[in-house]
């Protein structure tokens, strides 16, 4: 594995473990696509760091749950805005 990858993978990683963020804000933050730090988290990095491995992918799991909440609650605010106009 490449070294730019190996310390892509781990700065994607690390950034979702200390702030509990989505692979979408990862991604924004390392600048680069969302497949790029999925596979780098699904895949790469259970090979670098098993122990990371597995706290990032319970917070993952934990993201994938509310997903439904969040979206529903960013619907209800853009409806909540275009009705104060």
């Amino acid at each position: 594995m490449k070294a730019y990858v190996k310390e892509r993978t781990l700065a994607g990683a690390k950034y979702i473990f200390e702030t509990h963020e989505t692979i979408r804000k990862a991604a924004q933050f390392l600048g680069c696509s969302k497949s790029t730090v999925h596979n780098d988290v699904a895949k790469r990095l259970k090979r670098i760091d098993k122990s990371l491995y597995c706290s990032v992918q319970k917070i993952l799991n934990q993201n994938f749950l509310e997903k439904h909440i969040r979206g529903g609650n960013s619907t209800k605010n853009k409806y909540k805005k275009l009705k104060k106009y």
